[in-house]
């Protein structure tokens, strides 16, 4: 077996190769960019290279550094990760002719399955299914037009050696493809130094469902069964389970034969994924194959017990899997929460910054239910404008898919963040959500619940009570340090607009509270000034909530409702129901930046006249590019920044008359 291997990567996936090669015993070596400098993946490997500057383009994609750092350690192997080099036919045999063993597929499978374009071509020529496009190269964006109205609207601009949701627009109708083709393909330039671009029909309310394969090099390959990742935005997949609630056992084995069919074409010798777009009849269409192991991998290897990293780099060294395909078997379910550095009240675009707080959920199994979070930063790191904006993958096991769900709802409770903005209240309502729980998925879900934007839930009956129960604890106990002498029985409790009469004794470990006649029991309340979370018991269900201070009252967020509470004295109350409503401030002659990023472009200049609708700025953070357009017609007053800058969420960019 290897001695030491290099992980061409960073982040979380570094952390997650270091793991399983410090089980092999294997010693480990990261590289990494002056922006990973103190990351968490430096600081459990065994040894560190520095490559260079933070993008991408001037140190991890380069593989003249990568090789040398092989020299320098003396490494035997190298992981790539995904993203990155991990899919770089070139890498692959570079590291071949340097007696460098490269732990993934053999570059003739990359090439073959690896870039979009030619995977289609493959898999045509193989009879295998495919989504109706075109798959040859792209002259410009008068050619794409062309193309995309002889396939019929709606159409899918891809970027050919894409991944990660990167270099992806879909394309309603002209106007979408003059504007989104370049984009694409500058996306796609700066995410994997390949600008080519391919063209499919889109498939309305699909479904997207992959296959894990995994091969040797004595000519074994199975699969691990399927995944289902139909929960995305901006392409990119934000919840994936294993197995899929869709797929019965028939299509379940027709889906897995066709993914091994395809992979023994090319000889496929590591671990890979076969994808597909599945309809709501369990038709299916190939898609693409991703010659690299995939970020939710975790959920496959909860319900196989396979360790995909360790089978990879044992098929690297030569061994032969130690199963076949009878002896995989599905067991349990399993969920995967992407927990992003964005906001999701803002349309889910990245929000960089430090992570002030982070404190995910107690990882390990308990009461018949497994949580694991593959993380690669601690609390105190900085989440790059560089890289992908993933903080962590959040995932849980049951024995069913409701317990499964349950579980990471539970678990997604207890993972508090502060700093930044993150997606978690998104996540958890869409584990709160009935049509998930029933299943009933599509890639448009997103865009079917969330139709005007996602502004978290509304309180429910519990809900409420819980919030304002927790208030009413955190008040007392707040009150007993600084003026015992006005701790009273009745309490007026406001939560967001709505008052309940509340009366609190106490009792071991918390609180009984009358509540408009109905009785509340808050016990095992785990709570003290200063603390970010209030973890405790009502009525018996364990709960966790994110409080904090405000300049009246408290803000408290349970899963993805946040209210604002106020717990006053009777007479107090009655004068606070007094007090005019404030008025939000007029933005409607400004555009501001919904983002921190960079500023790739202004559009106008002062004095121009602007439709609504048209383009006026364009940033970029973390490799997407966000076009900004007017949201009315007016003319330009000023113009606060400039191609180049570097600006904050809500920052002023241009101002109208």
């Amino acid at each position: 077996m290897f001695s030491k291997i290099l992980i061409a990567n960073r982040g979380e996936i570094a952390v997650r190769i270091i793991k399983t090669c410090r089980r092999m015993g294997i010693k480990t070596v990261v590289v990494y960019s002056e922006a990973d400098a103190d990351s968490m993946a430096v600081e459990m490997a065994d040894e560190s290279v520095f490559i260079g500057p933070p993008p991408a383009a001037q140190s991890y994609l380069l593989a003249d550094k990568i090789v040398d750092a092989v020299r320098l350690t003396g490494a035997e192997a190298v992981h790539p990760g995904f993203g990155f080099l991990s899919e770089s036919a070139a890498f692959a045999r570079r590291l071949a002719a340097e007696g460098i063993t490269f732990i993934g597929p053999n570059p003739h499978a990359i090439e073959a399955m690896g870039d979009k374009i030619e995977s289609k071509k493959f898999a045509t020529r193989a009879g295998i299914s495919v989504v109706p496009g075109h798959v040859g190269e792209i002259d410009d964006t008068a050619h794409a037009i062309k193309i995309s109205e002889d396939i019929g609207y709606p159409v899918m601009l891809k970027a050919s050696a894409g991944g990660g949701g990167k270099g992806i627009r879909v394309a309603w109708n002209r106007k979408d493809v003059e504007e989104g083709f370049p984009a694409v393909k500058a996306e796609a330039k700066a995410s994997f130094g390949d600008d080519r671009i391919f063209i499919e029909k889109f498939i309305e309310s699909p479904r997207h469902i992959e296959i894990q394969v995994l091969g040797d090099k004595h000519g074994n390959i199975v699969h691990l069964f399927e995944r289902e990742c139909s929960i995305q935005r901006r392409n990119q997949k934000v919840i994936e389970e294993a197995p899929s609630p869709l797929l019965d056992e028939k299509t379940r084995k027709a889906m897995g034969d066709q993914a091994v069919a395809l992979a023994r074409a090319v000889q496929y010798d590591s671990a890979g994924t076969v994808e597909f777009v599945a309809g709501q009849d369990r038709s299916f269409f190939f898609l693409e194959m991703n010659t690299r192991l995939q970020v939710e991998h975790p959920v496959t290897e909860l319900i196989t017990g396979v360790d995909l990293v360790e089978q990879m780099i044992r098929s690297a060294y030569g061994e032969a899997l130690p199963f076949a395909q009878k002896d995989l078997k599905i067991n349990g379910w399993a969920m995967e929460s992407r927990i992003y550095a964005e906001d999701p009240y803002r349309g889910f675009l990245p929000s960089i910054g430090r992570l002030v707080r982070y404190s995910p959920p107690a990882e390990g199994e308990a009461d018949g239910v497994i949580v694991r979070n593959d993380a690669g930063v601690r609390e105190g790191d900085e989440i790059s404008m560089f890289y992908d904006p993933m903080i962590s993958k959040l995932s849980t096991w049951g024995k069913t898919r409701e317990i499964a769900i349950d579980a990471m709802g539970r678990a997604l409770e207890d993972f508090h963040i502060e700093g930044l903005g993150q997606n978690i209240p998104f996540l958890a309502a869409v584990m709160d959500q009935a049509r998930f729980r029933s299943g009933k998925l599509s890639t448009n879900y997103i865009k079917d619940e969330f139709p005007e934007g996602f502004q978290g839930l509304p309180p429910t009956d519990r809900q409420r009570d819980l919030m304002s129960a927790v208030a009413l604890a955190m008040h007392r106990m707040l009150l007993a340090r600084v003026a015992p002498d006005q701790l009273r029985t009745d309490w007026r409790v406001i939560s967001g607009h709505k008052a309940l009469a509340m009366s609190a004794t106490a009792i071991a470990g918390g609180l009984s509270i009358l509540a408009d006649g109905r009785t509340l029991r808050l016990e095992d309340i785990r709570w003290r000034p200063g603390q970010a979370t209030f973890r405790g018991k009502l009525d018996g269900v364990d709960f966790t909530v994110a409080v904090k201070p405000a300049a009246e009252g408290f803000v408290i967020r349970h899963r993805a409702t946040t209210l604002r509470v106020v717990v006053l004295s009777p007479r107090s109350a009655e004068l606070h129901g007094k007090l005019p409503p404030k008025k939000a401030a007029d933005t409607s002659k400004m555009v501001l930046s919904p983002m921190p990023g960079l500023v790739v472009s202004i559009d106008v200049i002062t004095g121009q006249a602007v439709r609504t609708g048209e383009v006026v700025a364009v940033l970029e953070a973390m490799k997407m590019q966000n076009i900004l357009r007017a949201e009315r017609d007016g003319t330009v007053k000023a113009v606060n920044a400039k191609s180049g800058d570097s600006v904050a969420a809500d920052e002023v960019l241009i101002e109208f008359a």
